[in-house]
């Protein structure tokens, strides 16, 4: 058996892992963003495709894989339909930036009509492979892949994004034994702060800007993050200042459909029906003109309706970072003290910001908890910048397991 690393190999982006064996099946198939879009290395024959979730850095160019084969792609029905949103959200981004995709409307079609959604624990047969997806805990339908040999009884096992402290709406990632693990590792060299005190400083932070009389800025990711900050305000009675503002109401709107996949779905249910969804420029006017709440996309302000909010924002206002901020983005622009790019102009923004570290990553405890729990042989590092993977490998070598940090294009064999 061979892994071939297409993409997110000492890197956070465009994941792509290609499994070579009596099958060939692609593990994730996404695009980094960027000040330009990056795509995973080609490839050749594809007989079956896993998506572990819908963020576009797993799924963003999956349907490029549907011009010369056709294989069958396994996942949840959350990511089909997540996917499906992000993806055509990304090719009019992409078009709007003179950057169109790589595939077409035709390719995105056929891999939805290709898809085979499965509930998490049920195997699917691949003749001389069983694939079985588990819980990741990251975001509603979001999953931990094993590859089992039907010959040998190897198993391999490709965690994609997963956490293990619960959250809101997501529950403990399942932990899986394995011969082989693939493991991300994007905050292999910190730990996340307690959930339950980064909710309580978070909470109390919007509640003096609102009582303040000024609006709290959320930039927040429409996938998964949008839906955890909304139930955690309602649960905190302040969904009545909240507004949703971008694709974090579709994606809402889809989560709420698989509500197997949601842990406390009561809570987002009650704050769907209590919070105010924004519809014209006429709503995000008056958003931004009284104590307000804004959760809008986009998570790196980098598109999306926060751009419309960021240069309007009034007194006692302040922006609320929520997440992962990528090299070159506006958030990290305005984490370093640069001015943003908005509408092709440099932008000053003067209103005050502050970060809440909500990821849905396992932070560095967590990934050695897995690791152990999982007992592999052989643990692969992917999906983290190279020194942070680098380090993560080291420290595990320490504690005796063989580790590898695949490059870009890097192959690797091994028994299975």
């Amino acid at each position: 058996m061979e892994l071939q690393f297409l993409g997110g190999a000492s890197e956070v982006g465009r994941s792509a892992i290609f499994f070579k064996g009596s099958k060939h099946i692609m593990l994730d198939y996404g695009i980094k963003l960027n000040h330009k879009t990056e795509y995973p290395m080609h490839v050749g024959r594809v007989d079956a495709v896993v998506i572990s979730h819908a963020h576009i850095d797993h799924s963003g160019n999956l349907p490029f894989l549907y011009n010369d084969s056709f294989p069958t792609t396994y996942g949840t029905e959350p990511t089909k339909e997540l996917s499906k949103l992000l993806i055509e959200d990304s090719m009019k981004v992409g078009k709007l930036n003179h950057q169109p995709p790589k595939f077409s409307k035709h390719q995105l079609r056929t891999l939805l009509e290709r898809f085979a959604s499965y509930e998490f624990g049920s195997e699917i047969d691949l003749g001389e492979y069983t694939i079985t997806l588990y819980d990741a805990g990251h975001i509603s339908g979001s999953s931990v892949t094993k590859i089992e040999s039907t010959k040998t009884g190897r198993k391999l096992v490709y965690t994609g994004d997963f956490k293990i402290e619960p959250q809101m709406l997501q529950g403990s990632a399942d932990i899986v034994k394995s011969d082989i693990l693939l493991t991300e590792c994007t905050y292999a060299s910190k730990e996340h702060p307690d959930r339950e005190e980064l909710t309580r400083k978070f909470v109390d932070d919007v509640r003096s800007v609102v009582d303040a009389g000024g609006t709290a800025l959320v930039p927040s990711f429409a996938v998964g993050r949008a839906q955890e900050l909304l139930a955690i305000l309602h649960r905190h009675k302040l969904t009545d200042y909240a507004y949703i503002d971008g694709m974090a109401r579709k994606a809402t709107q889809i989560a709420m459909r698989y509500p197997e996949f949601i842990r406390n779905e009561h809570v987002l249910q009650e704050a769907i029906e209590k919070v105010t969804w924004i519809g014209s420029e006429e709503h995000r006017g008056s958003a931004v003109t009284g104590p307000s709440i804004i959760l809008t996309t986009a998570g790196m302000l980098s598109g999306g309706p926060v751009l419309n909010y960021l240069t309007k924002l009034g007194p006692n206002s302040k922006i609320f970072l929520t997440g992962y901020q990528v090299e070159g983005t506006n958030g990290r622009r305005l984490m370093d003290g640069q001015p943003l790019i908005i509408d092709g102009r440099k932008e000053h923004i003067k209103t005050p910001w502050t970060y809440y570290d909500f990821s849905a990553h396992a932070g560095r405890s967590d990934l050695f908890e897995y690791v152990k729990k999982s007992n592999p042989e052989m643990v692969i590092c992917v999906h983290g910048d190279q020194k942070v993977a680098d380090d993560f490998a080291e420290s595990l070598k320490v504690e005796g397991f063989k580790a590898h940090v695949p490059r870009q294009g890097d192959t690797i064999k091994a028994d299975f």
